[in-house]
């Protein structure tokens, strides 16, 4: 509701309040401060207050006439204001305001008026801390160095939009490589959600922190996914064991093939070599030269077998 105010139309009266916003903690208390000097005592029943919202008139807190006057407070005020009784004699007109919202932001007038009126404005800030980041990686599995992979970095009920840092375990910044957004809930208070695109390289690391531009950098806002529990999958891992082992019997049976047919051939050798050795027995008792022998060295293993190759006489 809009409230007139009959005060004169120069202020001549000097208030003081911050020149520098004032920042109030979501759900808890903040006091606007405001205050003048005045030369001589004055009695209370003579001093009016009143703050108001500057932008929309709506009225915050009234006093005067020795009390509170909160018949045209606005509603989202109600039972959340109030001012310091026992320090309006000293000038201290400061109003409390109970419960911080996120509507509460916004700049408040203090007008004041004990024989001269006088009237400032002052700029509210909201800010509320954003949960502990939480960061997922999708996909989750199935992961070799190399993929492309989204890291998704999550905080909610902090205001207002924080800023997100991306690094990697060198300490480079990855920011570029972002998409951000954020949600409102009934309160105001943002849900916010990053993702971070990038090639997964062995023994990679990712961090993810928050920056709220009131609060500051965030205590605990440090996510770190670390590449070398992804580098080789357990998949990967026991398909090459799989194949190591094929490729081990494999090798293993062609030995035992090779061997088996080494050792045929030096039995064959050895039965040739007695062969021959009879029939040049034979020739050597008939005196009849039936055959030409040649010597021939076949070596088998450890053991070397003389061998003759038959030459047919012509």
């Amino acid at each position: 509701m809009l409230i007139v105010l009959r005060f004169p139309l120069i202020a001549v009266m000097e208030l003081q309040v911050p020149e520098q916003p004032v920042v109030a903690l979501h759900g808890r208390d903040v006091t606007l401060n405001c205050s003048f000097s005045h030369a001589s005592p004055f009695n209370l029943s003579d001093l009016s207050v009143f703050w108001q919202l500057t932008d929309t008139k709506r009225s915050v807190h009234g006093y005067w006439e020795g009390h509170d006057q909160l018949a045209d407070q606005a509603e989202s005020f109600a039972n959340r204001t109030s001012l310091f009784p026992a320090q309006l004699g000293m000038g201290n007109v400061s109003l409390l305001l109970s419960r911080v919202v996120v509507a509460d932001e916004g700049s408040y007038t203090c007008f004041v008026r004990v024989q001269d009126y006088g009237s400032a404005a002052l700029l509210l800030q909201v800010a509320a801390y954003y949960s502990k980041p939480v960061v997922t990686l999708e996909p989750e599995s199935n992961l070799r160095p190399g993929d492309e992979v989204a890291l998704t970095c999550v905080a909610y009920g902090g205001y207002p939009e924080a800023g997100v840092v991306w690094q990697d375990g060198g300490g480079r910044n990855l920011t570029d490589n972002i998409t951000t957004s954020v949600v409102a809930n009934e309160e105001g208070l943002f849900t916010l959600n990053s993702v971070l695109r990038v090639v997964l390289e062995p023994n990679s690391t990712y961090s993810c922190q928050l920056i709220n531009p009131l609060l500051g950098e965030e205590g605990n806002a440090f996510v770190t996914i670390t590449g070398q529990n992804i580098a080789f999958p357990p998949v990967a891992l026991w398909v090459t064991v799989g194949l190591a082992v094929c490729l081990l019997v494999l090798l293993i049976a062609l030995a035992a093939v090779c061997r088996r047919k080494i050792k045929e051939s030096c039995e064959e050798a050895r039965r040739e070599a007695e062969e021959a050795k009879e029939l040049e027995e034979e020739e050597s008792k008939t005196g009849q030269p039936v055959h030409t022998w040649s010597s021939v060295s076949l070596s088998c293993g450890q053991e070397t077998v003389a061998a003759e190759n038959l030459l047919v006489k012509v």
